[in-house]
């Protein structure tokens, strides 16, 4: 696959951040898509500007990936008007952190059943039909740095994009035989909504250390736009792993090629952001 154009291209996330950003960028290559997020009015909102903008919106649903029935009952439609698609981007997720102490079990289990296991029901629910019409395509799933490394308090969000990268790597030789190119992005920090909703458990996101390291977060990330034009590049180049910033992609190879030096640098950073949750920690 060299180019989008003409291309059924199914977007999960799409009423914001990285998904939205990529909807509109897959639009204005030529794509025909196919949209959905959980968030119905952020998501008609996109429709309608893609639309106006000249681009083609094939069909649009708000729902939950995490409820395997609804993305079910949306592929089996879909599939009966459209036939299969070309592109599946799983783009939808959610930021839960939190020490072991402080997580609650709904919040574990919240964070695995969006990052993970709707990405695993858009996968089981769409790929078949793409593997039976034969025409190859293309397999997206955004991971995170977190599943390249073992970042302070992630243990859930972890948990699910190391999961997320498993599964992408397996497959990645799996759908190689029916043409089907699976490409794992990991991004570092992405401007996105995300940033202010993250929860993180026993954390007041409004003390001024919490506020502070979110600035700085939010100094060093790229945009939406940035990110979806790596996505976008990736897809069309073929790669199999994508960065959407340079200090990801130096992380990675430093944690391959100097273990001991990276080993360090994940302890100053745990011991910092421990420090920062220690100060900010709420109060009962």
């Amino acid at each position: 696959m060299t180019s989008l154009t003409r291309k059924k291209c199914f977007i999960t996330g799409a009423a914001s951040g990285i998904g939205r950003a990529a909807a509109i960028a897959a639009a204005a290559q030529g794509a025909e898509l196919v949209l959905t997020d959980i968030d119905a009015a952020g998501l008609e909102t996109v429709v309608t500007q893609i639309r106006q903008s000249g681009g083609k919106v094939l069909h649009s649903r708000a729902l939950d990936i995490a409820d395997y029935a609804a993305v079910r009952q949306y592929a089996d439609e879909l599939h009966a008007q459209f036939g299969s698609l070309d592109v599946l981007m799983n783009i939808a997720g959610i930021a839960i952190w939190g020490t072991v102490e402080t997580l609650a079990h709904a919040q574990w289990r919240r964070c695995i059943e969006v990052n993970l296991m709707g990405p695993i029901h858009v996968m089981e629910c769409f790929l078949p039909p793409m593997i039976q019409a034969g025409r190859g395509g293309c397999l997206v799933n955004v991971a995170s740095a977190a599943g390249l490394f073992p970042l302070p308090m992630h243990a859930p969000y972890s948990a699910s994009k190391f999961g997320l990268r498993g599964v992408s790597e397996v497959l990645r030789q799996d759908l190689r035989r029916h043409g089907i190119h699976v490409c794992l992005v990991c991004p570092g920090g992405v401007n996105t909504g995300l940033v202010s909703t993250v929860q993180i458990a026993g954390i007041d996101m409004q003390h001024p250390q919490a506020v502070k390291l979110r600035q700085d977060f939010q100094r060093h990330a790229v945009s939406p736009e940035q990110a979806a034009r790596a996505i976008l590049d990736g897809i069309e180049a073929r790669r199999w792993m994508v960065f959407t910033s340079p200090d990801i992609r130096f992380g990675y190879w430093m944690q391959r090629k100097w273990a001991w030096p990276f080993e360090l640098v994940m302890r100053w950073l745990n011991n910092r952001l421990h420090a920062v949750a220690q100060a900010a920690q709420t109060r009962d």
